[in-house]
């Protein structure tokens, strides 16, 4: 299995999960955050006022894949978060070793 992170703009949030729905996948989470670095938009993004040294708004998309999911995945998330300004975001992959359910 493959964990997916897309760090994406905050605006692109329903678009993605929209096309991430009509690909046939329902599980994920979606967290909302502020970030710091060289990814910003100047001409969009404005200091925090609650932590000023974080000066953009951000999207945390996590989902769990099948590993021949994938592609597919990043490839919607990569399509539908794009805007091609600095600071569109990252995509991670990583390899998942376990699934428990707590239920069980």
């Amino acid at each position: 299995m493959k964990e997916i992170k897309a760090f994406i703009r905050t605006n692109k949030v329903n678009d993605v999960a929209m096309n991430l729905q009509k690909g046939g996948f329902y599980c994920f989470s979606i967290f909302e955050g502020e970030g710091s670095g060289n990814l910003s938009d100047p001409d969009k993004e404005y200091p925090s006022l609650e932590h000023p040294f974080l000066h953009y708004k951000i999207a945390k998309l996590e989902i769990v894949c099948n590993k021949a999911d994938e592609n597919t995945i990043v490839k919607i998330i990569k399509e539908h978060a794009h805007t091609g300004k600095s600071g569109d975001g990252l995509i991670y992959v990583s390899h998942v070793e376990q699934k428990v359910k707590i239920k069980d």
